[in-house]
This record gives C-alpha cells, structure tokens and sequence, in this order.
C-alpha cells in the first residue's frame, strides 16, 4: 500500500490497474484517487459508466450517442488542463497513445487494462503500439489483481486436496504441511462454502532498472519478473499459496482465479 500511495503522489506518469473483469480494477482506482483528491487538485475522470459519483470530482461517462470514445474523450480533457486523470480502461492503441502522451506532459494518469498480470500489461501495452521508450519514460507502476471467494468460516473443514491440486500448490512453492480446509456447505454461505472475497494484488515499480529492461528488445518476460521480484514484488501465485496456508481459501479456487482470465 505505501507503494502504490508513493507513486500516486508523483507528479506525472501512469498508474495502471491490471486483471480480467470483475477483479476489483476500479475499486482499486476510486481508491487510489480519495488518496490524492484535495481541494488543490483538478481531477477528471472518463469512464464507462460512471461507476461511483462523487461531487468533488469532473466525471465524464462515455457515450455512444454522441460519439463520444475513451480516446476522444480524453482529447477533451486535456484541453482543461487537469492535474490527474482517470480513464476507465484502455481498450486500443489510440487511447493508449493519448494516455502516455498525457502522463509524458506533466499528469498524473490511472488506468487499467485488460491483462492476466502485471508483468503482462506491458506486453498488452506494447501490442496497442506504444514505443518501448515511451511506455518506459510514462509507467510509474503495475498493479495486477485478483478477488479470491475466503472459506466459510462456519463449515470450514481439513480436507485433502486431489492429486492434481498438490502438485499445482507443490509446484508453486507451497509449505508440504499445511493444513489444508475448505468449506462444507452450510446456511451461513448458501451451501457454497464460500463466503466473502479477498483482495490478492501484485505491485510492480518501474525504477531505473526496470526502465532500462522495458526499453532493451531482448527483455523478456521471465526477467522482468524475476527483476520485479528482486526489487520487492510479490507474485499473484505466491500471495494465493499464503492463503492457501493461512486457511483463508482453497487450492481450486486458486487455481480458478488467478489462473483463469
């Protein structure tokens, strides 16, 4: 969290929320912008729809009626000169292209994309036509994300996973004596065994050496992971093994979360 605050307080680049739909993406948006939202700072946001109305702040809905686009749309805030914007998602490449130029002149711009990880947003971005050394110069951070369901915590049991649900939780570094639980079903979780969800979020910051690893053509995926990784990032599959061992879910809805998009 004091990350993602660091780079909001930035005076320009892009913050960019990625995962599939329904993954909490601008919630975690909404959340970043009540963190910078003073009277000092014009904030405007186009969106599609406007999710959550808040007075303090210009929200634009995109409108099919009148023509209006994410692109076009944020052409027309620009012209107001503000200090952060929000758009809703970046869907193609002239958006894309009119969002880094914005955070490449002085502002401060939140996004998300469509992308299985953070590590898979630049190749998304990359894939829209953005230039490796502009998309390195404008990205503050990544921020890939999940909702997971937690475990009943009235039918919660010991169970033992299938053999196929140990080798993926062995294979992706999880502790060989873990108590693994699950819920049973019962009227507190509509006979789910599920009750709730859990945020699950990876944060990667493009500090210098990550810069100079998105602008070199060899880079490839495996080391930009391993780069964020050795700069503090902990993975998605990582954070879902911790809870899996702290018995808040279960291996399947692991591998039904983060795994599928």
């Amino acid at each position: 969290q004091e990350r993602f605050i660091e780079d909001l307080n930035a005076p320009y680049g892009m913050v960019i929320c990625a995962g599939p739909t329904g993954s909490g993406k601008t919630t975690t948006l909404y959340s970043g912008l009540m963190q910078v939202n003073t009277p000092a700072v014009n904030i405007t946001t186009i969106e599609d729809p406007v999710e959550y109305v808040f007075p303090s702040l210009n929200q634009i809905p995109i409108s099919s009626a009148s023509g209006m686009s994410f692109a076009s749309g944020l052409r027309s805030i620009l012209r107001q000169d503000p200090d952060i914007i929000l758009v809703g998602e970046m869907r193609d490449g002239e958006t894309a292209r009119i969002g880094v130029q914005a955070a490449l002149t002085g502002h401060l711009v939140l996004s998300s994309v469509h992308a299985t990880d953070a590590v898979s947003t630049v190749w998304r971005f990359l894939d829209m036509g953005i230039e490796r050394f502009a998309l390195a110069s404008s990205l503050r951070c990544v921020i890939g994300q999940r909702l997971v369901r937690r475990v009943c915590p009235e039918c919660s049991a010991s169970y033992t996973p299938t053999l196929d649900e140990l080798a993926f939780f062995n294979g992706a570094g999880g502790d060989p004596l873990t108590d693994f639980v699950k819920g049973a079903g019962c009227n507190f979780c509509a006979e789910t065994g599920y009750r709730g969800r859990i945020g699950v979020y990876e944060l990667i910051q493009v500090d210098e050496l990550m810069r100079a690893a998105l602008i070199d053509e060899s880079t490839t995926t495996e080391e930009l992971l391993a780069l964020a990784e050795k700069s503090g990032t902990v993975t998605l599959k990582a954070q879902g093994v911790r809870l899996v061992q702290d018995q808040e879910t279960t291996v399947s809805e692991i591998i039904r979360s983060i795994y599928t998009i």
